[in-house]
């Protein structure tokens, strides 16, 4: 009979194991309304998930420099940093989440020497020793099965939300190369414009060398004269500002790429003219199935999804089973078969009564 009783237990316990207590995942997608008359190659956009394997896009610029710089903010940037520490955090989660459906198996030893009162309470026999020694050496094991898939929901919850930190960590590279390449981008912009304003300064010094000739001579008036120094004046004044805007804009970098900005140089580039890529006709629509804020924001919802299930299983039993064994002895000689115990059960924890806890809980995860 007790033979029966135990197969019929584990049985039990097989079955129940595959209970299942979260909805059916289903990807969101877009619902179009059936008065819907848009263009014939309209698709439903898949989030690409494989974010890790995104090129260099900055490359197409064909600017040595601009590479350099990207590959910099890379290694040194603070801030991307620490999105990759709070993604490498999120992957300790989710691993430490799996490992909840294993058994759990340590060992323990321990070694005391203890005195007793020569006066204590209820002594026993006057021949006891007052100081003895108590050595174990014990061998534990745990295993909750998981009979609700709660451990394996938020072992996969915590993958999910792995896997969402990894776009979230995408999103802040991205966003980071992105202001890198715009800043550089702008530099060599205004290193185009201070190189006209160079010679335009030349060219109005010139005409007002001219207009200065022509009014000491009697063929010109003042005011050309007074007109062309102010143009001057108002293109050194322009000159200035665009500098200023320089070192701030190289400022800028500087602090992407990590570095101290009142050492950081960014050489004059005024012959160098970065070519834009050609952008196709398709191509902004087709981009936007790979933003990482998509893939995020998707993986978080799949997250919520298991988390549902790990509320409900909340409602059951939780079950554990527990062994220990090992040796117990006043001396050193342990590995012998008289000194030997072990124990062996199971626990059962149901919950009662905790003020709707649950049920919050549960509705929470609806919402989420």
């Amino acid at each position: 009979m007790k033979r029966y009783a135990y197969g019929l237990t584990l049985l039990t316990g097989f079955l129940l194991s595959g209970c299942n207590l979260a909805p059916v995942y289903t990807p969101p997608h877009f619902l179009l309304p059936e008065s819907y008359r848009g263009s014939e190659p309209f698709q439903v956009a898949q989030p690409d998930l494989m974010i890790s394997s995104r090129a260099d896009w900055w490359s197409m610029f064909n600017d040595p420099t601009l590479t350099q710089l990207e590959n910099d903010l890379t290694q040194e940037n603070p801030g991307l940093q620490g999105a990759i520490e709070q993604y490498t955090q999120a992957r300790d989660l989710a691993a430490e989440a799996q490992s909840q459906l294993y058994p759990q198996i340590s060992t323990d030893g321990q070694l005391s020497d203890n005195r007793q009162s020569v006066n204590r309470l209820f002594r026993g026999s006057q021949t006891m020793p007052n100081v003895q020694a108590s050595n174990e050496l014990l061998g534990s094991a745990s295993w909750e099965p998981d009979f609700w898939d709660a451990i394996r929901n938020r072992a996969h919850q915590q993958k999910r939300l792995a896997q969402a930190s990894a776009a979230d960590l995408e999103t802040v590279r991205l966003g980071l190369q992105t202001e890198l390449a715009a800043d550089y981008l702008a530099v060599r912009g205004l290193d185009q414009e201070l190189e006209v304003l160079r010679h335009s300064i030349v060219a109005y010094e010139k005409a007002v060398e001219v207009t200065q000739l022509r009014y000491h001579g009697g063929i010109g008036s003042g005011l050309d004269f007074a007109r062309a120094s102010s143009q001057v004046n108002t293109t050194q004044a322009q000159l200035t500002e665009t500098a200023l805007q320089r070192d701030l804009l190289q400022h800028a970098v500087a602090v992407l790429v990590g570095a101290i900005p009142s050492t950081f140089t960014l050489p004059a580039g005024k012959d160098v003219a970065p070519s834009p890529p050609d952008i196709p006709a398709g191509l902004p629509s087709a981009l936007l199935q790979r933003r990482p804020d998509i893939a995020s924001a998707e993986r978080q919802m799949a997250a919520a999804n298991a988390a549902i299930g790990v509320a409900r299983a909340a409602f059951y039993p939780n079950v554990t089973f527990f062994g220990n064994a090992g040796f117990q002895s006043w001396g050193w000689n342990l590995l012998n078969i008289p000194d030997t115990l072990w124990s062996i059960g199971g626990s059962a924890m149901l919950p009662l009564f905790e003020g709707g806890l649950r049920r919050a809980e549960f509705g929470t995860c609806q919402w989420v």
